[in-house]
């Protein structure tokens, strides 16, 4: 059996908690993750390289014999780093091609190719400037609150639920005049759905095989019972109750099948993890959007729930192959608790140096916002550490991860004491 060297690409919290996982698997030979942080170098070697230098990530998979590319954050995979390097003989990549990678790249994209494809999700147009007065138009029909979404990648913060129709109409105008750049030169305006959400992530090979992950729901709102502003993700949890098999047949038939098969009708390349963000609108799945890798802080709990070899799987999938591949998941529930920086999501100090991390023992800690400052780890980003753990039950799980953030301290650490607690009435 061939070992694998391996590139991971990213360096929060997702990666951490991908490289985790991946170091476990007996088809490792070296792990190498660019850049990484403060924690992932348990797991590997960090590597100071950008994910969107393709050039420098050529020769390193050249000097080091990479096997294997896993690209963890979706902006190489919208910048092509599939087709620069998919055709390169013996090296797997596992992301889909430019042209897949539109998905989360263009919202636009994302929403005509659900309604070529009947899948459910909210009705919806797009504006640019020429066409404002229209979106204005548009947004008179629509009942508040409104959604307004950059069409395309603006790092989690291109999308504005507004309440008030002139507030709508000003931020429209806004939008199309640069407030995210080249990002909203399109905006998609759509009708706003009432539910519960979650997350389903799905590895495909291409080819029509596909396997299902575990499902997550993550918290965005900085403030408990969610509320004040949204944040990259203040925890997550899996499994979800309300996503029971009935649920989720509806999501595989619905929606699951039919974005496999639309991708393939276009003769789009896509040889990866697929994130459907949906909500559940009186047990019905709807489409929010899609992205084209692993959530944060999602993979933190998905992680943690498969027993499965994910080397294995991810290297089918890449091959175009998944076959029989058995994907197997712990029947325990995952939690994970983020903690983060004070000021977080507006400004933030950084340098403030982590201890206490090896006072916790039965939750692994996933570095998302952290570096090594000589021998001190110290934080460098708005969310720094998700705290993650396997329990029983919601309530078991948390425990241990509330029980094991009492043990880390760094100045002006913060995170949200209610992650979960929504869902704890939901568990049979």
């Amino acid at each position: 059996m061939d070992k694998l060297n391996i590139l991971l690409l990213g360096s929060g919290g997702r990666e951490s908690a991908l490289a985790w996982k991946i170091a476990q698997s007996p088809r490792l030979n070296k792990l190498y993750i660019a850049p990484g942080n403060g924690g992932t170098e348990a797991y590997g070697e960090n590597v100071a390289m950008s994910p969107l230098d393709f050039e420098a990530i050529g020769r390193f998979v050249d000097e080091k014999s990479i096997d294997m590319i896993v690209v963890g954050n979706e902006d190489p995979l919208v910048a092509g780093i599939y087709d620069e390097f998919a055709n390169r003989p013996g090296l797997l990549v596992v992301g889909p091609s430019k042209a897949g990678a539109a998905l989360e790249g263009s919202k636009d994209f994302a929403k005509q190719f659900m309604v070529d494809n009947n899948i459910p999700t909210a009705r919806y147009r797009s504006f640019t400037a020429e066409t404002l007065e229209d979106g204005k138009k548009f947004l008179a029909t629509l009942k508040a609150p409104y959604v307004l979404k950059a069409d395309g990648l603006a790092a989690g913060k291109g999308v504005l639920i507004i309440d008030n129709l002139d507030e709508a109409c000003r931020s429209l105008e806004e939008m199309l005049g640069g407030m995210f750049g080249k990002s909203s030169a399109t905006v998609v305006i759509e009708e706003f759905l009432s539910g519960i959400e979650c997350s389903v992530f799905v590895l495909t090979d291409g080819n029509g095989g596909y396997r299902i992950l575990p499902v997550a729901k993550d918290y965005k709102r900085i403030g408990e019972g969610d509320t004040g502003p949204n944040t990259g993700g203040m925890g997550a949890v899996s499994p979800v109750p309300f996503a029971d098999d009935k649920f989720m047949e509806k999501v595989e038939e619905q929606i699951i099948k039919p974005t496999i098969k639309g991708l393939a009708d276009r003769g789009i390349i896509y040889r990866g993890f697929i994130f459907l963000g949906l909500i559940n609108v009186e047990g019905q799945p709807m489409v929010i959007e899609y992205n084209v890798r692993m959530g944060d802080p999602e993979t933190e709990v998905v992680m943690l729930r498969i027993d499965s070899d994910l080397v294995e799987l991810m290297e089918a999938a890449a091959s175009g192959n998944l076959g029989d591949k058995e994907l197997a998941q712990s029947p325990k529930t995952a939690v994970t608790v983020m903690a983060v920086s004070q000021g977080y999501p507006g400004s933030y100090p950084k340098g403030k140096e982590i201890t206490g991390l090896e006072k916790v023992t039965e939750s692994p800690v996933f570095h998302a916002g952290t570096k090594k400052d000589g021998d001190r780890l110290v934080t460098s980003g708005g969310r720094v550490l998700a705290v993650s753990s396997l329990g029983d039950s919601i309530a078991d799980a948390l425990l241990k991860s509330y029980n094991s953030l009492k043990n880390i301290k760094f100045d002006g650490i913060g995170y949200r004491n209610d992650i979960g607690r929504d869902l704890e009435k939901l568990e049979k």
